[in-house]
């Protein structure tokens, strides 16, 4: 049984068809990327996966039971990183921003600050935890905010666009959060359209086109597809596609 799985979903907004007869399915141990030109509906089907989006028609499970069955469990299992960092913040300081969902579920103020000190060390922010979030670097806010999703235990995290607007040195440290959070058994989804900085860290490549799927199997690097769909052809035709990655 997968994960989490879409089937057949459909989308519309104001009459335009966003995400058309949508199926996909993620499993435990995936490190998936999610391509397509922008406006393709990747987005839109990463808001339907924990339950921002109400799809129109069909439906999305998690672990064989529709999301909105019990969604709050869902949206602690299904772990979302938006692309404006900026947009998830609503503590004070980097300490208060991670502690944000586990107090909120209740947990005592020494299991609190023990699950926040530990994800901190994990993701390299023990050093900054009095600041204030809206002060970060780039890279910062980008780990604060995976930060914030990490410390529930999701088993997926999604993440739109991780790179955006980053630095090298900040992608060279998301790539290595994402890496270790791989290791440490949680499924990705990094919804990109770089692909030559992070596929060939991926066990599985998905393109989007005009909301539908158009191509769902293992990483490769194919011309003719990636121009059809409006991707960036990475350097050498003869590549390994495990050289596709910045780290």
């Amino acid at each position: 049984m997968p994960l989490l799985e879409v089937r057949n979903v459909c989308k519309s907004f104001e009459g335009n068809r966003v995400l058309n007869e949508v199926n996909i399915s993620f499993d435990r141990g995936e490190y998936v990327i999610l391509a397509g030109a922008n406006g393709s509906g990747k987005t839109v089907l990463m808001k339907h996966l924990n339950g921002l989006h109400t799809p129109d028609s069909g439906e999305v499970c998690y672990r064989g039971k529709p999301i909105f069955s019990d969604i709050n469990r869902v949206r602690s299992r299904v772990g979302l990183v938006f692309q404006h960092s900026d947009m998830q913040f609503v503590g004070q300081n980097v300490f208060d921003e991670i502690a944000f969902g586990p107090e909120n579920l209740g947990y005592s103020r020494q299991q609190v600050k023990e699950m926040v000190m530990k994800i901190a060390e994990n993701l390299n922010l023990a050093a900054i935890l009095t600041r204030r979030p809206h002060e970060l670097s780039g890279g910062e806010k980008k780990r604060l905010a995976i930060a914030s999703v990490v410390v529930m235990d999701p088993e997926i995290i999604l993440l739109d666009e991780p790179f955006a607007g980053l630095d090298y040195p900040g992608v060279i440290s998301i790539l290595h959060t994402l890496d270790h959070l791989y290791q440490a058994g949680h499924t990705l989804v990094v919804i990109t359209h770089d692909l030559e900085k992070v596929l060939g860290c991926a066990t599985r490549m998905t393109v989007m086109k005009s909301g539908a799927i158009v191509y769902d199997s293992v990483p490769l690097i194919d011309e003719m597809m990636y121009r059809e769909n409006a991707l960036y052809v990475p350097y050498g035709n003869n590549r390994d596609v495990k050289s596709l990655r910045w780290s």
